[in-house]
């Protein structure tokens, strides 16, 4: 299976090369990791929507994956989209030095890496906890995430 899966048609509410990170929102652990990323993207290659949101949802549907019972993160670009430990490696390569390094992991298996991806993931509300809620971007850091034009 190729790194990135491949849909027809564009991905819906992204501008053309528009790349966007799917989490989910009520996880603290994911939680972290879009706090990580706004932080470290200096550059704003990336924007944030949780699985939630009206726009997460569209956006699992439109690639073909679960609605109801997320269990990994998502990266996904004009067709492209990308899953598991493939969405963790186009994350970090969209990032400045040093995080694109993060991509010698590749070096190993993807199915070893998958499995391990897999372990934290399944894991991640009794390892990490959950919110009752999906927490609300601050006011400084509302613009990045996806948004739906009305």
């Amino acid at each position: 299976m190729p790194a990135a899966l491949t849909r027809p048609t564009a991905a819906p509410h992204l501008a053309p090369g528009e790349t966007v990170v799917l989490f989910d929102g009520v996880c603290k652990l994911c939680n972290g990791w879009a706090k990580f990323l706004i932080r470290h993207d200096r550059h704003k290659r990336v924007r944030l929507a949780t699985v939630q949101s009206r726009e997460g949802q569209d956006l699992l549907a439109w690639a073909g994956l679960a609605v109801d019972a997320f269990d990994t993160m998502a990266v996904i670009r004009d067709q492209h989209y990308w899953v598991r430990s493939e969405a963790f490696f186009e994350v970090a390569s969209l990032l400045p030095a040093p995080w694109p390094a993060l991509g010698l992991l590749r070096v190993f298996p993807r199915a070893l890496r998958d499995w391990a991806y897999d372990r934290i993931a399944l894991n991640r509300y009794r390892l990490f906890g959950k919110y009752d809620v999906c927490l609300m971007p601050t006011p400084d850091h509302q613009q990045r995430f996806l948004k739906a034009q009305s």
